[in-house]
């Protein structure tokens, strides 16, 4: 169904009790998001941005509303089917890379191959490509320690891709970036964009947001405004740092 959206938000509540005061992180947010889009989710600390990335990633469930993912009711699936929608539809990068130390670029990129049950030599060849995607085949036998911080957001970003899923699902993904290094990650994102990919951002940072082609802000898990971005190129942002 081409018209279907990816991702259909309906009306989703999120509400937390600490002690006698009720929070509603998200307080009926309706979205939709179509494959192939480019999305960046912002809003202040308390916003519900967070939130709203669990719910998306399937790593929590809403107190109500209806969510569905490929035409599929997530809100209603077992911890089971969640576990697998995690692992096939959504890559996640997040800000502190979170790969495995004692391992090189390439067994970590392995890692969500081995959970889907993938042989030992289609794991190879897929991670191979991953890597290949991100410009880093090279270092597929280094280890994290021996890679830059740019470097091992790559290798994070090539694990996410490599089950080939439906969302990328990137949470403040430069925030332990020096500022160059985070426009160069903004271009890969870019670039795995004008692939098909679609990819929903989740930041703080209004020049980070701007490399994206429709912002979303949150404010008291509300959605504020839902616009349309004509994406900054890496050049003027490059520019801008020039000047700072």
């Amino acid at each position: 169904m081409p018209n279907t959206p990816l991702i259909r938000l309906t009306n989703i509540k999120k509400y937390y009790q600490m002690g006698d005061m009720e929070v509603r992180a998200l307080d009926g947010a309706s979205l939709e998001i179509q494959r192939g889009e480019y999305v960046a989710i912002m809003g202040p600390s308390g916003s519900g941005k967070s939130t709203m990335m669990n719910v998306i990633g399937c790593l929590d469930s809403p107190s109500s509303g209806e969510y569905l993912l490929n035409n599929k009711i997530v809100s209603k699936m077992s911890d089971d089917e969640l576990a697998q929608i995690r692992n096939e539809e959504i890559g996640f990068v997040f800000q502190t890379f979170n790969l495995l130390a004692r391992t090189t670029a390439l067994q970590n990129v392995e890692l969500p191959l081995i959970y889907a049950g993938k042989p030992p030599a289609a794991r190879k060849n897929m991670s191979y490509n991953a890597l290949d995607s991100v410009g880093l085949r090279a270092r597929a036998d280094h280890m994290p320690n021996q890679l830059s911080g740019g470097q091992r957001q790559r290798v994070a970003i090539a694990r996410a891709l490599v089950n080939s899923p439906s969302i990328l699902l990137a949470d403040e993904p430069t925030g332990a970036l020096d500022s160059r290094t985070s426009v160069e990650i903004m271009a890969l994102f870019e670039e795995l964009y004008q692939k098909g990919n679609t990819i929903i951002l989740v930041t703080h940072e209004e020049d980070i947001a701007k490399h994206s082609h429709r912002v979303i802000k949150l404010l008291d898990g509300k959605i504020k405004s839902d616009e349309p971005n004509t994406p900054i190129s890496m050049e003027e942002h490059l520019a801008r740092l020039e000047k700072v």
